[in-house]
């Protein structure tokens, strides 16, 4: 007989409560239990009250060779128990990561999400430094007409007294 060490949901709709049990593998998910070794309240703030467990107990059943869900090998990790199969799975994740990474692809939706957030961002500057740039042109070419404007009322009072004089000879 296959022994797991995996939860059973017992709370109501939209508030959910799970005990964390020690069942035979071909049970149902909330079908007959050996034994009750604690329980997981993911809507409790006090993260003393969130996860009651029996930890001798616990330890029991994996000496005896009770394979923990994987839920249940996180939730044995936060208190400090480590189990062969969750040193496993990491293993495997920092492998698979490893493998992505040479590869150069995104491993986790976290990374995904990031990349995305951080090509909008580049994007934004590229086009506000584009903007930044055409506003600049448009201020230089402002200014250029200005200093020509100046220019030109001068250059007209220089160019009349001359243009007069020949006229007069």
């Amino acid at each position: 007989m296959a022994v797991k060490i995996r939860m059973t949901r017992i709370g109501r709709r939209h508030r959910p409560f799970f005990r964390i049990n020690a069942v035979d593998g071909r049970t149902p998910r909330d079908g007959k239990i050996l034994e009750k070794l604690g329980h997981y309240d993911p809507l409790e703030k006090d993260a003393d009250k969130q996860i009651v467990i029996n930890l001798e107990k616990v330890k029991v059943w994996l000496d005896k060779g009770a394979i923990p869900s994987d839920t249940v090998a996180d939730i044995l990790a936060k208190r400090g128990v480590m189990t062969k199969y969750l040193e496993e799975k990491q293993a495997r994740r920092a492998r698979a990561k490893a493998q992505a990474k040479k590869k150069g692809k995104l491993f986790a939706e976290a990374d995904r999400v990031a990349a995305v957030k951080k090509a909008e961002a580049d994007k934004l500057a590229v086009e506000e430094a584009a903007k930044a740039a055409e506003e600049a042109a448009k201020a230089a070419e402002a200014e250029a007409a200005k200093a020509a404007e100046a220019e030109a009322p001068a250059a007209e009072a220089d160019a009349a007294p001359t243009d007069e004089a020949p006229a007069a000879e």
